[in-house]
Order: C-alpha cells, then structure tokens, then sequence
C-alpha cells in the first residue's frame, strides 16, 4: 500500500492504495536532437539504445517505496530526481520520485537495470490540473550526500521535459486508477555517481510550496 497526503485549493486529503502498474518513461527531453547526441554517446560505452523515444518501461509495482532507507546490491547504483504522475479516483496527481538505477547493469538493458533497484516516492501530492498551466515554470532539483559533503546533484525547471499531457498522448491510453509513471530526469552535475543519501524537491513557485523527499542508501555487499 502506498499511501499520501494530496494537498488541493480545498484542503488536505490523506489517500492509500495498492498500486496498479508502474510505468517508468525515459527519454522525456524536449529537445530531440540532444536527445539523439546522448543515445549515441551512451551507445559508444555500450548501453543499448532505447526502441522509442520517449520509451516507457514497465517495472514491478513492488519495487515501490516509501521507506526512509533503501537497500541496494553493489556499489554501482544512483538515484535520479523525477516528477511523478500517479492516477487515483478518477484523477491525475503529481508526486516526487527517484528512479534508482543499477548502473553496472544498465549496460547489459536499461529494463533490467530499472528493475534491479526499488523506486523511492514521496508521500505529498499534488492535483495535476492545479500546475499543468504553469508546469514549464516547476524547479526539479536534487542533493546528493557524497564522501560525506553534500553537493546539488541536479537543478532545472520541467520546461526541459515533455508536458505530461504530451507524453500520456505519446504512451498511447489513459492511466487507470492505481497506475504510477515516472516522468523522466534532468542530467546530472558532474556526471552519474552514487550516493550515501538522496534528497529530492520539486518547487511551485507560482503556488509558493514545494514537494520534498530524501532516503538513505544501504549497500549490501556482493558475494559471488
């Protein structure tokens, strides 16, 4: 069960639900000839290029948490900051989440590696109708605790990423209660790296509030 505080005009609203899907697009950037730069770049490393773009990749609803601390195979892995749209009661909302991704294994299928690590999301939402007017003007930014120092990991408005009304249209039908999709990232200041804690913001300036997430990173050693 995942459950939230959505926070509308009217007041506050406290929901639980067991998730439906999981859906984890990638490749949501506006521009698409950057886009195509970076796939060739990650194609020379060899990380298999995506069949789409966007792509949307399905990822098991149990890989969905809300726990303070999450627990991972390998030092390889790193969390990304992502808006997060998630359908209940009819409605869209729009929450925080951080798309973990075991790095070692993306190069063998980016699938396989989003599936390898559970997904962290938040416990605050928003209605999506409330800023999908103003969508362009949401901060996206999050701070990585590295060797100790904390350091801004990733800062940008949504004006880089597709409108979510763009890319549902793109995915093709609509979200049916319960369903949850990521919806893409911002790079990364000074390269992909991983973390001993992650903490996530996505601010409104319009509204003047702010959806705030953080975890701590247990890695489990690998025995062969």
């Amino acid at each position: 069960m995942l459950t939230f505080d959505l926070h509308t005009r009217q007041g506050l609203e406290r929901i639980s639900f067991a998730p439906a899907a999981l859906i984890v697009a990638g490749w949501t950037g506006r521009d698409e000839a950057a886009l195509n730069h970076h796939i060739e770049e990650l194609a020379a490393i060899g990380v298999p290029r995506p069949s789409s773009v966007p792509v949307f990749y399905r990822n098991s609803v149990l890989n969905l948490t809300q726990a303070p601390v999450l627990e991972v195979l390998g030092p390889d892995t790193s969390g990304e900051v992502e808006p997060v749209v998630v359908a209940h009661g009819g409605k869209l909302c729009l929450g925080i989440g951080s798309d973990h991704t075991d790095r070692k294994a993306e190069t063998l299928g980016i699938a396989l590696s989003k599936q390898l690590c559970s997904k962290p999301i938040g416990g605050d939402l928003w209605l999506l109708d409330d800023v999908a007017a103003h969508w362009d003007r949401l901060q996206l930014r999050s701070f990585a605790t590295i060797d100790g120092t904390r350091v801004l990991y990733q800062d940008g408005t949504l004006a880089a990423m597709r409108h979510p009304a763009d890319l549902l249209a793109r995915y093709g039908k609509p979200l049916t209660d319960g369903t949850v999709m990521f919806c893409g990232t911002l790079p990364a200041i000074g390269g992909i790296r991983p973390a001993s804690r992650f903490e996530m913001e996505l601010e409104d300036p319009v509204l003047g509030r702010a959806l705030r997430h953080a975890y701590d990173i247990r890695v489990l050693p690998v025995v062969s």
